[in-house]
């Protein structure tokens, strides 16, 4: 258990080095789904891994100590008790980040939700009259699509026709789902923040090529996806689309090359990194229970 315990946390580093590279050479929509499954499975891995260590305190309880001194008996110590108590604390961070995650998820969508009040609830297409350039897919049943005005204005027809695929995409392809699995995921282990940006690139990246797709026309899907980047920078300096001015620049420039390969061997590779701390977890959750059976009576 010494070593197997650590592994989930050792393999999320190597997870988020090669998070990256897949996003670039892999299509968008296998290396987002690759990537959510793998960082899902690493980050319950490590959550249980905690668990693990946090449960070698049980041969500290004075019950435990008391029985092996009248049967003069040693207990194991199969981690360092600072190791043991530092796990524990961690744990309660990570509640209190997966419960902040999910109250403002449900915080956003609430306000989504209110924003679409008074329009017939079969319309999928919701006009806001506001002054701010913004589209979001609203996910449920059904699916809905907010627009403000602002935005429609800043578009010309073809370019908005590229706006509704885009978001159309997002609702069809469940990316809100993807997306609140790698942020619990990064919430769970910290170290997978980059992947989770690897994600959320990879959406935008999906719903673009989607896009490019459904209007048969990849230059003008660059077009309105620059025009709506220049609009909400306008309205909002240092955004643009909810990334950054590189990022929005990547989505162009990939949208001006032919789309890039689906490369499922490479899929199944990151998914097989993913399976590994699962793994490690299950044999040090073996290991600790052969320890637990010979240090507690009745185990």
């Amino acid at each position: 258990m010494r070593i197997d315990v650590y592994v989930p946390l050792a393999l999320a580093l190597l997870l988020t080095s090669i998070a990256p590279g897949v996003g670039r050479r892999v299509s968008p929509g296998l290396a987002a789904r690759v990537l959510v499954t793998a960082a899902t499975l690493t980050a319950a891995a490590s959550t249980w891994a905690l668990l693990l260590l946090g449960a070698t305190l049980i041969d500290q309880a004075p019950a435990v100590i008391a029985e092996a001194g009248e049967e003069g008996r040693v207990l194991p110590e199969p981690v360092p008790e600072t190791v043991a108590v530092l796990a524990v604390a961690a744990l309660a961070m990570i509640a209190h980040r997966l419960l902040h995650v999910l109250r403002a998820r449900i915080a956003t969508r609430r306000l989504l939700l209110r924003l679409c009040e008074g329009h017939p609830p079969d319309s999928e297409l919701v006009v806001a009259a506001s002054p701010a350039p913004h589209a979001f897919a609203i996910p449920g049943r059904p699916g809905r699509i907010l627009v403000t005005a602002a935005m429609l204005g800043a578009l010309e027809p073809a370019e908005r026709r590229v706006l509704l695929a885009h978001e159309r995409a997002h609702l069809t392809h469940r990316h809100a789902a993807l997306s609140t699995a790698v942020s619990l995921a990064a919430a769970a282990n910290p170290l997978l923040v980059p992947v989770r940006e690897t994600v959320a690139f990879l959406l935008e990246r999906w719903a673009d090529e989607e896009a490019a797709s459904a209007v048969g026309d990849r230059r003008t899907t660059a077009r309105a996806l620059a025009r709506a980047a220049l609009a909400s920078r306008r309205a909002r300096p240092g955004c643009a689309l909810h990334f950054s001015e590189h990022a929005v620049t990547r989505r162009i420039a990939a949208l001006q090359t032919a789309p890039p390969p689906v490369m499922r061997s490479v899929g199944a590779a990151v998914l097989a990194l993913g399976a590994l701390p699962a793994l490690g977890a299950a044999d040090a959750t073996s290991d600790l229970l052969h320890l637990l059976a010979g240090t507690l009576p009745g185990l």
